[in-house]
């Protein structure tokens, strides 16, 4: 007989804040695994009822796999957060969807009995490893064209899906931004809402000493269209990205 799958629950989840990329970012001076622990460590303080030593499997997931989020990142975040040692873990990568991709993993294992409990969940710390940093392209790739060299930079990708869908305009993509960040504005001015439940303060280390990190870095609740409009485009002369 097939054997049947088991229901999956998801129980709880939070992320530390959005940081800057560069010198004057929130995290520059912090490792990216530190940031995963800290995400490991205040699940397992909200849920107190899931004992570490039945957690199954520890899937993080980065794109760049390499210096403070390489090496085996599930296991290792695991073993830094102070779960026992017999804890597995792993690490994946499905670029932009990696940390997608871990959650369905841990689900999988979880449906098909193979764990009972499972951590999921992926970090990127791109002031440390900006996007094709430290990664070597196969020519083949372009010479052969394999894929297109804009593939690796998601903002001349971004300007493809314009090409691909011209309805979606410079004035709509501006609007939408322009609604993103009103959102994102309310949503953190909220005492109980969704990021004050979500974001875990972290205390972090620059140029001032020590500071708590609690709060996305990059939010610009006072911007207009009309200075969305008068923003550079980047990937394309002419273009219709902007950052």
């Amino acid at each position: 007989m097939p054997r049947a799958l088991r229901e999956v629950v998801y129980v709880d989840g939070v992320r530390t804040a959005f940081g800057r990329a560069g010198p004057e970012g929130l995290f520059w001076r912090t490792r990216a695994d530190d940031m995963a622990v800290k995400a490991v460590r205040e699940v397992l303080r909200r849920v107190p009822d899931a004992p570490p030593e039945r957690i199954g499997d520890v899937v993080l997931a980065a794109t760049a796999q390499v210096g403070d989020q390489g090496l085996t990142l599930g296991r290792d975040v695991a073993l830094l957060a102070g779960l026992p040692h017999t804890v597995p873990g792993m690490a994946v990568d499905r670029m932009c969807a990696g940390a997608l991709t871990a959650v369905t993993v841990a689900a999988g294992e979880i449906a098909l009995g193979a764990a009972d409990l499972a951590l999921a969940g992926g970090v990127e710390h791109m002031g440390h490893h900006p996007m094709g940093d430290e990664v070597d392209f196969n020519p083949r790739f372009v010479a052969e064209r394999l894929v297109d060299e804009s593939a690796a930079v998601m903002g001349r990708t971004a300007e493809n899906l314009h090409d691909a869908l011209p309805h979606l305009t410079r004035e709509e993509a501006d609007r939408y931004a322009l609604r993103s960040q009103q959102r994102a504005a309310r949503a953190w001015a909220e005492p109980d809402g969704v990021y004050a439940r979500t974001v875990v303060p972290m205390s972090v280390f620059g140029d001032e000493g020590w500071r708590v990190a609690a709060r996305d870095e990059h939010l610009r609740p006072d911007t207009t269209l009309e200075a969305l409009a008068g923003l550079r485009t980047p990937f394309r002369a002419g273009g219709r990205v902007t950052a």
